[in-house]
């Protein structure tokens, strides 16, 4: 059956072949070009290209400007070009773009600061009646715009992302919108966090939190990122209202402290996912929460100053704890490790982030892993001058179903990392694996001429692999170049504009992206 399959193939590419008279074969397709494809799959291939590139392709001919044209392509824009996005020079411009390209089908938008009026927002509302998606970026803003007579605002909104000014007061504006957001499932009030550099500076809470919880009863995940007047207060305060509230984030918030946790997991049955990296946990206040009656599935207490006794205490009561990192914490030991597994609460893990912690010995994490090992989906263990490759050779075996794995420190080592035995250990044991960073210094790393079989191995195994992460080296130029040969360009990565984090893993994942 497979022969004459093949044959009748082969008579049939032959039979469409035509010869010239010098007897070379022309194809079939020699005429074909990209004008004689059908508008709709022109219209498939212009959904790959950015908006900048479909705009300057709108400029090669009328049937192009019209696909360009067509709104599926305008579905999701964003309007910040300092963030890739298009550069709309007026406010005209605008107004125009939401009646001609953006209409019913738009359903995500983000505008800067210039660009939020209450004209554009009243366009929207009624121009786009199925937009659910709105970031308004006002970090820049010195001066808001008047608001005093805008009378409409999206009302199917569902996501919701703010970027807070310093100086600006948002009040003025937030009191015309309130009574449009009692939808929102989504909010994220991003604060200027990177921004700051001196503690003596003066804090406005430029935003009333109190008053848009209540206006906001829906919400199912809060982001409060980097905000330096957020604290206990306002977390009691979405805690009180938002009974749906499956995941808060309050990362980079130094004033919180943990003082209402009790009462917040008393309250939010539904908490899966509680993330406060970066924060100023009280080991007392964290010791106080009844985290043996919680739902909470996914931990981030990254950098904060919990006691060992804090850790233990918390970490043998979480019942169902799938993610936990808890990397830069001084408390954060062998004893620990030792304690949560003899409680059995370590069965449901599946990712482990123990970035930068010099407190636990090179023995301890190996016990945990020869135990748990294959039931981690994600496993970083970075930062940490004292596991070298020969640790990492013991620990690969024991993470055969691993989807992300972090390892190696930036800090300069006493001795050389043998990358060529790791890419085949890596290659050999972990065919899940997708993403993948090596954080140490490019002096450190050892590779010989065969190098090449090595990368060859671990990009033909790994096929799931979709991002590699290295220090920018010779060895990093090594790889990429392999990867690229194989037409995987988009793979390998440097540490100066890319970091692997286990966060790909959280169930709320796609809510909490922003910007």
């Amino acid at each position: 059956m497979d022969i004459s399959t093949d044959i009748w193939g082969q008579l049939a590419v032959e039979a469409s072949q035509v010869y010239l008279s010098d007897g070379t074969v022309r194809s079939p397709f020699a005429d074909t070009t990209i004008e004689k494809l059908p508008d709709k799959v022109l219209l498939h291939i212009f959904s790959y290209l950015s908006h900048r590139e479909i705009c300057r392709l709108a400029r090669i001919c009328r049937r192009w400007r019209q696909i360009a044209y067509d709104t599926r392509l305008w579905k999701n824009v964003s309007l910040r070009p300092e963030v890739s996005g298009l550069h709309v020079g007026s406010l005209e411009m605008l107004l125009q773009l939401i009646s001609v390209r953006f209409g019913p089908t738009l359903r995500y938008i983000e505008l800067p600061i210039e660009l939020i009026t209450h004209t554009v927002l009243h366009e929207l509302s009624g121009k786009c009646p199925n937009l659910t998606h709105m970031l308004l970026d006002f970090s820049t803003a010195m001066q808001l715009h008047d608001f005093s007579e805008m009378q409409t605002f999206p009302t199917k909104l569902r996501y919701m992302c703010i970027c807070l000014s310093e100086v600006i007061f948002m009040e003025g504006f937030m009191r015309k919108i309130y009574n449009f957001i009692n939808g929102l499932e989504v909010l994220h009030l991003i604060g200027s966090y990177e921004k700051c550099e001196e503690d003596e500076e003066e804090i406005y809470e430029v935003i009333n939190v109190h008053k848009l919880k209540s206006a906001t009863p829906n919400l199912r995940v809060i982001n409060l990122y980097g905000i330096n007047f957020i604290d206990d207060s306002h977390i009691d305060a979405f805690s009180s209202n938002c009974i749906q509230l499956e995941c808060l984030a309050v990362n980079f918030c130094n004033k919180v402290t943990g003082s209402t946790l009790k009462t917040l997991i008393q309250r939010s049955k539904r908490l899966t996912c509680l993330l406060m990296n970066g924060t100023s946990l009280k080991s007392e206040f964290v010791m106080q929460a009844e985290w043996d009656k919680c739902a909470l599935q996914e931990l981030d207490i990254t950098a904060t100053d919990l006691s060992t006794e804090c850790l233990v205490d918390m970490l043998t009561r979480i019942p169902s704890l799938k993610f936990l990192s808890a990397g830069q914490i001084n408390g954060f030991n062998d004893s620990v490790l030792k304690l949560w597994m003899e409680s059995g609460n370590t069965r449901p893990l599946i990712s482990l982030d123990l970035d930068s912690s010099d407190n636990i010995s090179d023995e301890g994490l190996l016990k945990f892993l020869q135990r748990h090992g294959h039931q981690l989906s994600a496993c970083c263990l970075s930062g940490m001058p004292h596991i070298t490759d020969q640790l990492w050779m013991s620990i690969l075996p024991l993470l055969g179903n691993c989807k992300i794995v972090v390892m190696g420190t930036a800090e300069k080592l006493g001795v050389n990392i043998h990358v060529d035995q790791l890419m085949d250990t890596i290659a050999s044991n972990c065919g899940n694996l997708e993403r993948l960073e090596l954080r140490w210094d490019p002096d450190n790393l050892r590779f010989s001429d065969k190098s090449q079989k090595a990368i060859d191995i671990l990009r033909v195994k790994c096929l799931k692999l979709r991002c590699m992460v290295l220090s920018d080296g010779r060895y990093y130029e090594t790889v990429k170049a392999n990867f690229e040969r194989a037409d995987r360009i988009t793979v390998v990565r440097t540490t100066t504009c890319c970091r692997v984090s286990p966060y790909h893993l959280l169930r709320n994942y796609n809510d909490l992206i922003f910007n």
